[in-house]
């Protein structure tokens, strides 16, 4: 009876060992899906990354990632963090975890270091086609995407194709207020991109001033011969006059000469 009473409970212990084995060999199988072997350098640099971004706690957007279907990103990403704390705030239903990790996504690997080179009022694209970042750059410490100030740079590094960065707040279109979170940033509007350079065309000079009028020409100037004085003319008068006198007086002479010759044969 001894032995009957002791093996009897072993054997009713077997199928659920083998029940539990059979669970783990399952869960371990469902944590590796088809993409993984299709996409292996991907999933290894995202596994990667989200390992950096716990280390830096940022849970809550690793669970978003986690939520997010695994192919959806498959090539080189910048994801822009939003913290624990600005995420608890946010009201994210289950169907926007996909337009909400493509908003706060760039489709290109970027440093700080390369996007210290966006100058103030530079637009980078986000992973979502009609969603554009505004860059607003006044230094290390003072770096905007439109609402958001980058807060912790470079978390991401091991990986090739993934790069992240903590942001202070969730990413609000470039056409919202932008000082809602920061009491001295402006507001700020999308800009159409600003015209191609062209070669400037240098302006036409303004027409002369007309030139002022020549001065009347001086007496010391004049080319002009003057004519005599008045004097001389005046002194010719008289001499013309002193040859008529003396004509007269010739003939007076002459005359009285003729009558003395005459008085004289009487």
């Amino acid at each position: 009876m001894m032995p009957i009473t002791y093996i009897t409970p072993i054997t009713k212990t077997i199928p659920s060992i083998m029940l539990i084995v059979a669970m783990m060999i399952m869960l371990s199988s469902s944590s590796f899906p088809a993409t993984a072997h299709s996409h292996p350098s991907r999933n290894h640099d995202v596994l990667g990354a989200i390992a950096e971004m716990q280390k830096a706690n940022y849970f809550t957007f690793v669970m978003l990632i986690n939520m997010a279907p695994p192919d959806l990103f498959q090539g080189n990403f910048t994801f822009l963090m939003p913290n624990d704390r600005a995420l608890s705030t946010a009201t994210l239903p289950d169907s926007d975890v996909v337009n909400f990790l493509l908003c706060h996504s760039i489709p290109s690997t970027l440093l700080f270091e390369h996007l210290q080179h966006f100058p103030t009022g530079s637009f980078i694209p986000s992973s979502k086609p009609d969603m554009m970042l505004r860059v607003t750059n006044h230094g290390r410490r003072q770096f905007f995407l439109n609402n958001s100030r980058l807060i912790s740079p470079n978390i991401c590094t091991t990986g090739s194709s993934i790069r992240c960065h903590g942001i202070d707040g969730v990413l609000l279109p470039a056409t919202s207020t932008m000082a809602s979170n920061h009491g001295g940033l402006p507001h700020v509007t999308i800009a159409p991109p600003p015209p191609p350079y062209t070669t400037p065309v240098a302006k036409a000079l303004p027409p002369a001033a007309p030139s002022e009028p020549a001065p009347p020409v001086t007496s010391y100037d004049d080319p002009t011969p003057t004519p005599p004085p008045v004097a001389n003319s005046y002194e010719i008068n008289n001499a013309q006059r002193l040859k008529l006198l003396s004509s007269m007086c010739e003939g007076i002479i002459f005359g009285l000469m003729s009558f003395l010759v005459l008085m004289y044969d009487l």
